[in-house]
C-alpha cells in the first residue's frame, strides 16, 4: 500500500512528529542529539533568521557542512523558510564549490568555521556575495552568523512554513561519473513519493526502527532515507560522519540498530572485517538496504549468510528521487537483479536507436514514468529536454527483464565497450573479476585500441594479505567470460574512485592510465 499520507510539507510533518512523540531522539550524531520537539523549535527559529537575512520564497541556501544533527536542523530550516536547499559535498575542491555556489545563485552557504575560508574564496568574484552562517568546528572564523545563536535566539518574524510540495524544493548535484556535474531539481512530494511507496511498505522503515546511516546526506538517496524518511516515519536515527567500517561493524553489534542503508562497497568492506573479527551476527538488526551502484550476486549472497540479515538491493537516481526498482523482503528474488519496479512507476525497455520497446529477455535502455521524477536540471534546458522526453525520464542505463518483471542493469550506455563490433558492460566483468579470492573491489574501463576500436582494462585493489598472481588471475577471468571480454590489461592500484552514492568514477580512472602512461 503506497503510503501517501506521508507526502506532507515539511513544518507539518515536524509539528505532527513533535506533538506525538516530541521526547523521543529524532537524530544524533557523535557528538549531539536532537529530539522532534527540540527539531520542531530550532528548525524555526533558524529559519525566521534566514528570512530576516534576506532569503525570499525560493531563494537558494547552500548547505557545506559534515554529516551531522546541524546538517538536519539547517535542511528543515531552509524548508520552513520556502527557500531551496543545496547540499555540497564536505570534500568537495575549491572549482567545485565555486561551480555549484554560482550555478545555483546561493544567497546563504551554512558551514563551518573549518571551511569558512575555502568558500569565501569560492565566492569571490561571483556576483551577488553570499553570507555565512558557520557552525562551531576548527579555528573560530570571524563571523557574526553564527548557527549556535541562531537555532537558539527569537528571530524578529515567525518562519513562513509554507513548503509547497510541487515547488523546487532542492538542488541535488548529479554524481557526475562522466564529468561536469548538473544540478537536479525535485519537488519535495517527488522525494516523499518514494517514502511513500518503497522505503514505508517494502523496507517497513516505521517509528519502532532505530537507524544507522553512513550515507553522505548531500547525495539523493541519503536526503530521501536518511533525512526525510526519518521524519516522516518518527523514527530515530544515528548519523555516521563518514563511512568507518570499525565503528560501523562495532555499532551494528553491539544491538542498538534495526536497519541500516548503505551502498555495494560498505558492504563488501563490513563483510571482509567481519570475516576478520569472527563476527557473525548483528542482534536486532532486521535489514540492510542497498543502492546507489550495482550490486554484485555473490556479495548479496555472502553477507546474507555471514550475517544472517536480509540484504534488499535496489536501483534508483538521483533524477528520479532515488529509487525506481528495489527488491522485496517478501517472496522470491532473483540473484543479481536489483528488484521490480516500485509501486506507482511505470517503467519501459526499449532499444536506444529506435525507441521502441525490446522483447523481453533483451536488453535496452531503461526509462522511467511517475510523480518521482525531476523537474529538470538547472538552468540546463537542452540537457533537460534530452532527458525528459514524452514525460518519460531516460537512464542512460542498459538493464533487461525477466518473465516476472524482476529488473536486471547491465550497464551503461555511455560506458558500453564496443570491442571489434561486440558490446560489453564493464560491470560484467566486475562480477567475474570480484569472484577471484584475492580481488577486494575492481572496475573496467575501455579504452582506444587501434584495431578494435576498444578494448576492456581493469584495476584492481588486492586484499590486504594476498598474494597477486596476475596470470591466475587472468585464468580465473577466461573460466567465466567469453575471449572478447577478457581484460585487455590489468593495473593495481590502492582504491577504487567513487562517488558519494558508490558509483565508479570511470572518468577519474581514465585520467590515472593517462598519467601512468605519461
Amino acid at each position: 500500500m503506497i503510503r501517501t499520507d506521508l507526502i506532507a510539507p515539511i513544518p507539518a510533518l515536524l509539528r505532527a512528529q513533535a506533538e506525538a512523540r516530541g521526547a523521543k531522539i529524532a537524530y544524533r550524531d557523535a557528538s549531539r542529539a536532537v529530539t522532534y520537539g527540540a527539531l520542531l523549535d530550532q528548525t524555526g527559529k533558524l529559519a525566521g533568521h534566514l528570512e530576516d537575512l534576506g532569503v525570499a520564497p525560493g531563494d537558494k541556501v547552500a548547505i557545506f557542512l559534515p554529516n551531522s544533527v546541524e546538517w538536519i536542523v539547517s535542511c528543515f530550516a531552509i524548508a520552513r523558510a520556502d527557500a531551496v536547499s543545496v547540499p555540497i559535498n564536505y570534500d568537495a575542491t575549491l572549482p567545485e564549490i565555486a561551480y555549484r555556489l554560482d550555478d545555483a545563485g546561493c544567497r546563504v552557504v551554512i558551514t563551518t568555521d573549518e571551511r569558512a575560508e575555502l568558500v569565501e574564496r569560492a565566492v569571490a568574484g561571483l556576483p551577488g556575495a553570499a553570507r555565512l552562517i558557520l557552525v562551531g568546528r576548527g579555528a573560530r572564523h570571524p563571523s557574526e552568523l553564527r548557527f549556535a545563536e541562531l537555532v537558539t535566539a527569537a528571530p524578529p518574524a515567525r518562519p513562513r512554513d509554507a513548503a509547497p510540495l510541487d515547488a523546487p524544493s532542492f538542488i541535488i548535484y548529479t554524481s557526475g561519473t562522466t564529468g561536469r556535474a548538473k544540478g537536479v531539481i525535485l519537488s519535495l512530494r517527488s522525494l516523499l513519493w518514494v517514502t511513500a511507496s518503497c522505503w514505508v511498505p517494502i523496507v517497513g522503515l516505521s517509528e519502532h526502527d532505530a537507524v544507522l546511516s553512513p550515507l553522505p546526506l548531500f547525495h539523493s538517496y541519503a536526503l530521501s532515507f536518511s533525512v526525510l524518511s526519518i521524519l516522516a516515519t518518527g523514527a530515530t536515527e544515528q548519523i555516521c560522519e563518514r563511512f568507518s567500517t570499525r565503528e560501523v561493524l562495532a555499532t551494528l553489534a553491539d544491538g542498538s540498530i534495526t536497519l541500516m542503508p548503505g551502498v555495494p562497497t560498505m558492504y563488501h568492506y563490513l563483510l571482509e572485517a567481519g570475516r576478520q573479527a569472527g563476527v557473525t551476527r548483528f542482534p536486532n538488526l532486521r535489514l540492510c538496504v542497498s543502492a546507489g551502484a550495482i550490486m554484485p550476486a555473490t556479495l548479496n549472497r555472502e553477507f546474507e549468510a555471514r550475517f544472517g540479515v536480509t540484504l534488499l538491493d535496489g536501483y534508483g537516481i538521483t533524477e528520479t528521487a532515488t529509487m525506481v526498482t528495489m527488491n522485496w523482503p517478501t517472496g522470491g528474488r532473483v540473484p543479481g537483479s536489483c528488484g521490480l519496479p516500485v509501486p506507482g512507476l511505470a517503467v519501459r525497455i526499449v532499444d536506444p536507436a529506435s525507441g521502441n520497446d525490446v522483447a523481453l529477455g533483451a536488453e535496452g535502455e531503461l526509462i522511467v514514468r511517475g510523480p518521482n521524477l525531476m523537474d529538470g536540471y538547472h538552468d540546463k534546458p537542452a540537457e533537460t529536454a534530452a532527458a525528459l522526453r514524452d514525460g518519460w525520464y531516460h537512464t542512460g542505463d542498459l538493464a533487461r527483464s525477466d518473465e516476472n518483471g524482476f529488473m536486471t542493469i547491465t550497464g551503461r550506455l555511455k560506458e558500453l565497450i564496443i570491442r571489434g563490433g561486440q558490446n560489453i558492460a564493464p560491470a560484467e566483468i566486475e562480477e567475474a573479476a570480484t569472484l577471484h579470492e584475492p580481488v577486494l573491489e575492481c572496475a573496467v574501463i575501455g579504452v582506444a585500441h587501434a584495431q578494435l576500436g576498444e578494448v576492456p582494462v581493469i584495476f584492481v585493489v588486492v586484499k590486504d594479505g594476498h598474494a597477486w598472481d596476475e596470470q591466475a588471475f587472468l585464468d580465473h577471468c577466461r573460466s567465466r567470460l567469453s575471449a572478447y571480454k577478457l581484460p585487455h590489461a590489468v593495473h593495481l592500484t590502492d582504491q577504487i574512485p567513487r562517488t558519494g552514492s558508490g558509483k565508479i568514477m570511470r572518468f577519474k580512472l581514465r585520467e590515472l592510465l593517462t598519467v601512468e602512461r605519461a
